[in-house]
């Protein structure tokens, strides 16, 4: 079996101290919230959008500090690295015209949405694999969807040790960095492997992952 569809931990491409990108985000709901709010508490710069537009976000951004503004859908794809956590019915509508074309896209996104939660009907494929196909030439990596809003914006460390949050992907080099989003969150990533495998385990609903809340004891 390849290396690649086994889970394991990523070497990190750069460290804490190098870390000058901006995060995009797309979607400003529970977990596009707090990923913000995670990201704002570590220093990284971020961009934050919705469908309702920069003006909508006011209440929210003056809530996280000088290191996440509220721009267009636009200016948060156009970063290197994009998380996307929208309802399931709403991404293609959200994505639709934008270009992640060599980006690094995070689908932290979930087949399920309020009011009724019902599971969506995937015809047999992974939630993800919908979602690569909505995002031609993007590195995608599948991650922050397994954890709840809470434990995401919440401190890493709470548990007397670091909460585990677990990550899967088909290009290595986007996987790195990704981990080391994580390392910098304060979160202890796991690398699941492929998106094949990796994105099954964490899907949600249907995934054995979700329903855990592990720590990492040093």
């Amino acid at each position: 079996m390849r290396r690649e569809n086994r889970p394991s931990q990523t070497k990190f491409s750069r460290t804490v101290k190098e870390w000058v990108m901006t995060v995009g985000i797309i979607g400003a709901g529970n977990i596009g919230g707090a990923f913000a709010t995670a990201l704002a508490k570590a220093g990284i710069e971020a961009v934050i959008a919705n469908s309702r537009g920069p003006e909508s976000l006011t209440m929210l951004v003056s809530k996280l500090g000088s290191t996440v503004r509220a721009g267009s859908l636009q200016e948060a794809a156009a970063q290197d690295i994009v998380l996307v956590a929208v309802p399931w019915s709403k991404i293609p509508g959200a994505l639709a015209g934008l270009n992640f074309d060599g980006k690094i896209v995070i689908d932290a996104n979930n087949s399920i949405e309020a009011p009724l939660y019902r599971p969506a009907d995937l015809g047999g494929r992974t939630s993800t694999d919908i979602f690569t196909a909505l995002v031609p030439g993007a590195r995608v990596v599948k991650a922050f969807n397994h954890l709840t809003p809470k434990q995401l914006s919440g401190d890493p460390r709470s548990e007397g040790g670091r909460r585990v949050l677990f990550y899967s992907g088909n290009d290595m080099r986007a996987k790195a960095e990704v981990a080391a989003i994580i390392d910098r969150l304060g979160f202890f990533g796991i690398d699941l492997g492929g998106l094949a495998v990796g994105s099954q385990l964490v899907q949600f609903p249907g995934g054995p992952l979700p329903a855990l809340n592990l720590v990492k004891f040093d």
